[in-house]
């Protein structure tokens, strides 16, 4: 499975971007994916979390109320809305799917069996 990720760019402070994760797998329902980001000198660190059919989500504290994922499994697209972005928001942002994962506790780590290539992120003050 390959994924691509897009929509990443330069926005102010309090701006919005929508981040898009395309899936080259038709059968796109089967997977929990999810998004990570990495800011200079940080660890990889988990944004949010889709389930597969359902589309439960689960966010990290530090973008909840903020960031929006779904998906359209039609489409093999996840997206994630980002509002009120803020500078610390700033990294490369990744997105993975994985078969195999099951309950929101696994998302957060990150051994997923897919990674796209990441789009950067960046957020002026």
């Amino acid at each position: 499975v390959q994924l691509q990720a897009s929509g990443g760019g330069l926005v102010q402070a309090g701006g919005s971007l929508e981040l898009s994760c395309t899936a080259s797998e038709r059968l796109f329902s089967k997977y929990v994916v999810a998004w990570f980001r990495q800011a200079p000198g940080k660890e990889r660190e988990f944004v949010a979390g889709i389930s597969r059919i359902r589309g439960n989500t689960y966010y990290a504290d530090s973008v909840k109320g903020r960031f929006t994922l779904s998906r359209d499994n039609a489409k093999n697209t996840v997206y994630l809305r980002m509002n009120a972005l803020q500078p610390e928001d700033t990294a490369v942002y990744y997105c993975a799917a994985d078969s195999q994962k099951y309950g929101s506790d696994s998302y957060p780590i990150p051994s997923y069996e897919y990674w796209g290539q990441g789009t950067q992120v960046t957020v002026s003050s």
